[in-house]
């Protein structure tokens, strides 16, 4: 089913540090339906990949960090930042 003429679209995640840790690879390719937000983007994560990722992980989109009610477009670069520590 079509939203608004925007089909689903299947969207590549990058992952980095622990979050690649936590996936056990440094992508992965996420089923999102038309006109999804970085909300949905996250809880689906959660729901069916890693239920131990954080509530609300940064997010970025084409490189700047995104609102969770940011709609994904296709094509858009997504990231999960993972929290950094320093000294």
């Amino acid at each position: 089913m079509y939203i608004s003429g925007v089909p689903p679209a299947t969207v590549t995640v990058l992952l980095f540090a622990s979050y690649a840790d936590a996936f056990g690879r440094p992508r992965v390719e996420v089923p999102l339906a038309a006109r999804a937000t970085v909300a949905d983007l996250v809880t689906q994560l959660r729901d069916g990949h890693a239920a131990d990722l954080p509530p609300r992980p940064l997010v970025a989109i084409n490189q700047e960090y995104a609102a969770y009610d940011r709609v994904i477009e296709a094509g858009d670069e997504i990231a999960l930042i993972p929290p950094v520590a320093g000294g």
